[in-house]
């Protein structure tokens, strides 16, 4: 697997570009600014975009999503309960600076346990509710992209409408830190971090 790592403003977010490299499929993870190095590399490794998948619905992970953006095929994924969120992406980016968005539609719903393809690679959607009700992580290859729900010795903040400090410790304690300790994990902030290293150094676990 490629893998590359964009950080974007206006909050530098990490996205993610994942190429399977013998179908040459693609996924990006959140999509938080229109992204020419994100084309250039598509068009480097002759992939193609088949999904963005999405962490949450904060406007900070979506807002580079356009129309014609990508391939038209390209399928955009979501947890069902992160809605709220994304419908009202566009009272939150006139704060930033940002113009506002066509609203995106997701193409691809998904819950706690699904798997979808990237070539011969499987993708698991682990549904790690907390920072907002919707937030997932995405798991391939003994690699995790975890939005903003787990950081580097941090996590999500959970003080905004739909977040649970509860919550989130559950998600990290049984969805998480169940996982293999090896396992890496991608933020959707920060630098990169390990499940062993979070279970020794997490200040909030």
């Amino acid at each position: 697997m490629i893998l590359k790592t964009y950080i974007e403003p206006p909050i530098d977010n990490n996205n993610y570009l994942l190429i399977d490299e013998q179908s040459k499929e693609a996924a990006l993870v959140d999509c938080s600014a229109v992204d020419d190095d994100i084309r250039r590399d598509l068009e480097e490794y002759g992939a193609k975009l088949k999904y963005i998948l999405l962490t949450h619905g904060h406007f900070d992970h979506i807002a580079g999503i356009r129309p014609n953006l990508f391939e038209t095929t390209t399928q955009i994924v979501m947890h069902k309960a992160d809605l709220g969120w994304l419908e009202k992406t566009n009272q939150y980016l006139p704060m930033f600076g940002m113009p506002q968005i066509t609203i995106p539609k997701i193409d691809v719903f998904v819950k706690d346990g699904d798997s979808l393809k990237l070539g011969n690679m499987e993708i698991k959607v682990i549904h790690t509710p907390g920072h907002t009700q919707g937030g997932v992580c995405y798991l391939t290859d003994s690699k995790l992209f975890s939005g903003d729900t787990i950081f580097r010795e941090s996590v999500g903040r959970c003080d905004l409408e739909g977040g649970d400090f509860d919550q989130i410790v559950d998600s990290i304690e049984d969805k998480i830190f169940t996982l293999p300790p090896e396992t890496l994990i991608y933020p959707g902030h920060g630098r990169m971090t390990s499940v062993e290293w979070e279970k020794e150094h997490n200040r909030f676990m």
